[in-house]
């Protein structure tokens, strides 16, 4: 009790000042909760359409673009390029870094949000950081991520880079756990560079780099599928997602049912040591099922292509490093861009001075009026690209084909596909 005109104690004026605290507290997260609010309603009211170019007969939107930059890769994993390798296209039917950052603008500027770069090894191709550093500066114009899809061996060097330049997601293939049975299943050396790139990304990740990284592993019976619990137990301490991927054929990987595990019999041997791993709530267009073991950091997620698609809910579309538009990972329909592309320089590869100057001529032939007609200013050649994408994309079929098809069609390896 605190007698009249004597000065409140310690005990109270603390309370008072926790009080105060509270309700300061209280009014702010109101102000914060009817500022969201706000910000909620006037994203709505500018919300436009989805553009009718990337979205499909089946009314999928695809705002997820992959891009391969290059061909060549410092590996040759089993399941993804044949022992012999594969024949390289000549340099002058690669996409440039021009035309590759031309064609990101251009489907980001109709509702693509996502892109991701794959090859070959991305991080093989020499101006990888400035070729991200370009695509990064599509945030304003809507995209949210850009991702790296990476073998890891030389992605330790130049991840502080990338990171600076805009990478938010890196997704790092790595199928064993073991270094010998690596320079079995990779045909190289290199298991240590791997882990070092991962080390690296959880490093920065402590200090808030926020990129989301998900290590991919393809299980193949007779190889690898003993490493399954091994590989769950990189999330016991480690911020991470490792997806289990079903064995998909393609171009010269010498796929067979019998060497693929299904994604059920992944769980069922999981469930096995870890009775409590259980499915967490996903996102309509994720191509993986998650799970988590109750007490665990990181994620377990399973790619089941061939025994339980996605496509129904797929929202991806693929160039190829020659510049080829694929709507379906296992359809072997493609359209070229990149021919397209070049019409208007007799065929060659543009580079910026090339860029530029057909930016000027579309500008001098409109006399100025081109910004206002064409996405990006480059007037009749781009309308021409947005007609032919489109209609690739109405091509879409509903879902790619069984597996016993898939294994008979022919397709490119998936080296030269990308991812």
């Amino acid at each position: 009790m605190v007698r009249l005109g004597m000065r409140p104690g310690p005990g109270v004026l603390g309370a008072r000042r926790r009080l105060q605290r509270c309700i300061a507290t209280a009014a702010e997260r109101a102000s914060n909760a009817r500022q969201t609010a706000r910000e909620r309603i006037q994203a709505v009211d500018q919300a436009k359409p989805f553009a009718a170019a990337l979205t499909d007969g089946f009314q999928r939107q695809h705002d997820y673009l992959r891009i391969s930059v290059t061909e060549r890769c410092n590996l040759r994993c089993l399941y993804c390029m044949p022992e012999e390798g594969v024949p390289l296209s000549p340099p002058a039917a690669m996409l440039t870094t021009p035309e590759i950052v031309y064609l990101s603008s251009l489907f980001v500027s109709q509702g693509v949000t996502k892109i991701r770069l794959t090859g070959g090894e991305p991080t093989v191709r020499r101006d990888i950081v400035p070729l991200m550093q370009q695509i990064g500066r599509l945030r304003p114009s809507g995209l949210r991520e850009l991702a790296l899809t990476t073998n890891g061996i030389a992605l330790h060097r130049k991840l502080d880079a990338l990171v600076d330049a805009g990478l938010t997601a890196v997704n790092l293939s790595l199928d064993t756990l073991d270094p010998f049975q690596f320079q079995i299943m990779t045909r190289r050396n290199g298991f240590d560079a791997v882990i070092k790139s991962i080390d690296r990304i959880l490093e920065m990740n402590r200090v808030g780099a926020n990129v989301k990284l998900k290590v991919n592993c393809v299980v193949m019976r007779g190889l690898n599928e003993r490493e399954m619990l091994p590989f769950v137990d990189m999330g016991r301490d480690k911020d991470l997602e490792v997806r289990f991927i079903e064995y998909m054929p393609f171009g010269g990987n010498k796929w067979s049912e019998n060497k693929m595990i299904s994604f059920q019999d992944m769980v069922d041997t999981i469930r096995v040591a870890h009775p409590g791993l259980a499915r967490l709530p996903g996102h309509k267009n994720d191509t993986s099922k998650t799970y988590q073991v109750p007490g665990f950091v990181g994620r377990v997620g399973f790619i089941s292509s061939m025994t339980n698609d996605f496509c129904s809910s797929c929202n991806r579309l693929r160039i190829t490093s020659d510049g080829a538009l694929k709507v379906c990972l296992h359809g072997n329909d493609e359209v070229s861009l990149r021919d397209l592309l070049r019409a208007d320089n007799n065929g060659d590869p543009i580079d910026d001075a090339a860029f530029e100057r057909i930016r000027q001529m579309e500008q001098d032939r409109h006399n100025g009026r081109l910004a206002a007609e064409t996405t990006l200013g480059w007037g009749p050649r781009e309308r021409k690209l947005l007609e032919v994408i489109a209609r690739a994309v109405q091509r879409k079929p509903e879902k790619h084909a069984d597996m016993d098809q898939l294994a008979a069609m022919p397709n490119r390896p998936m080296i030269l596909i990308g991812g």
